[in-house]
């Protein structure tokens, strides 16, 4: 098995010990749906701008050879965008693996 390279990357806030742990751990499921993923970038921004509610947003984006998957998903909290986007990132993935088996 690869060694997943994770980046977490804060914008317009400082994340807490708590939140990188949550993500970390979260992230190393992927590798159970693509053993070859080399790096997985993690942008968490405080969308600010409209005022809303749902301001916390979560982007992943995973590198694997050859393959580029990307997800973002935006609410109240860090965790429910980050889960959110988890959730859609091994979907596409497991696509992905599906489609090439086929």
């Amino acid at each position: 098995m690869m060694t997943m390279n994770v980046n977490i990357q804060t914008v317009h806030f400082d994340a807490n010990r708590k939140l990188l742990e949550y993500i970390n751990e979260k992230l190393q499921k992927l590798q159970q749906f693509n053993d070859r993923i080399i790096r997985v970038n993690v942008f968490l921004k405080l969308d600010n701008v409209i005022h809303a509610v749902k301001d916390k947003v979560a982007e992943i984006r995973v590198h694997a050879p050859r393959q580029n998957f990307f997800v973002k998903s935006t609410s109240k909290s860090f965790e429910e965008s980050f889960d959110d986007a988890l959730g859609s990132m091994v979907a596409q993935i497991k696509k992905n693996k599906e489609r090439k088996a086929a």
